[in-house]
Order: C-alpha cells, then structure tokens, then sequence
C-alpha cells in the first residue's frame, strides 16, 4: 500500500525519506499508458532506505514488457532527484503483476483517456491467448455491446475493442 504523502514541494537533496521517495515515483508515468504512474499502477512494490542507498522494487505488468527499461531509468531519475544516495533498482517477477494492483484512481484516468481498464479480480496469474469473451464496458460511452477486434491493441498488454453502439475504437487492458 501506498503511504500518504506530504503536499509539500520535494527536496532536491537530502537523507533518503521512503515517504519522498514514493511521491518522487508517483511522478513517473508509465510510458505505455502516460496517463497514470508507475505507482497508480502497482508496478512499484516496495521502497527501501538505508543511510547508503535507496533500493526500489518493481514488477512489470508482465515479464516480457518492452517497457521495463524505460520505466526502470525514469524511476531511478526520479529517486535520484530526492536523495544524494546510490540508487538500486530491483525486478521480481514473483509474485507475478495483477491487475487488481491497479488503484481505482488509476482506472478513471484510463478510462478517461480511452482505455477500458481490467475488471478488478484480474483474470489469474498470466496473460492468456485466450479472448476475453465477457462484454468490456465502452470507455466512451459506457456500453457493453461490444467485440475484440484483435487481440492485440496499441502494445502487447492490450486487445483493440470497437464498440457497437457508438461505434468507436478503444484498447482495452488486459486483466492478468
């Protein structure tokens, strides 16, 4: 769980403050869905500080992410910007990703931008090749007639949606 986090401005240096720490990656957005942070998402899970380095760890939405160098260079800026200290990045794929870690908050902003988010509860443990038969909600116009286009969307991480109604194009994040 993400702690609650000070409104004051941020330091540019100082000792390693876990709670700095996560506002600083509350700033990253995740450069597949820009609209939500790599916090909002889940992908950070944790966040240590000791008096000589800063150690976060990050799991990816899934293993084969293109994304997770990126979001790993972003978030080690973002740590940088708040501490003088080493930064030390860390990847666990175990427990895999959910996405149930998605925040409700961050659901609303992918709604927003057009992007149907997973159902809570997540659909298991991985990704499957399997369509997701169940009507997706419209992100547009909030029906439920629609169909997968394709299974895959914008990135690997999302299925191409239409809707039958207003008959628009929408992604739709695959729960997993």
């Amino acid at each position: 769980m993400t702690p609650v986090l000070p409104d004051e401005p941020l330091p540019r240096r100082g000792p390693p403050d876990p709670r700095l720490v996560w506002r600083a990656l509350g700033t990253v957005a995740d450069p597949e869905l820009p609209a939500v942070s790599i916090v909002e998402l889940g992908i950070v899970r944790g966040v240590e500080c000791t008096a000589d380095e800063c150690i976060v760890t990050l799991t990816p939405t899934y293993s084969g992410c293109p994304a997770t160098r990126v979001i790993e260079a972003d978030a080690r800026a973002a740590v940088a910007s708040v501490t003088d200290r080493r930064v030390r990045m860390l990847t666990a794929l175990a427990p895999a990703w959910r996405s149930d870690w998605i925040a409700p908050e961050a659901r609303r902003k992918l709604a927003a931008c057009g992007i149907a988010p997973p159902r809570p509860g997540g659909a298991g443990p991985a990704i499957t090749m399997t369509p997701d038969r169940s009507a997706i909600r419209c992100p547009h116009c909030g029906s439920r007639r629609t169909e997968e286009v394709a299974r895959f969307g914008s990135t690997a991480c999302k299925a191409q949606h239409r809707c039958r109604d207003c008959l628009e194009p929408f992604d739709y994040f695959k729960p997993h």
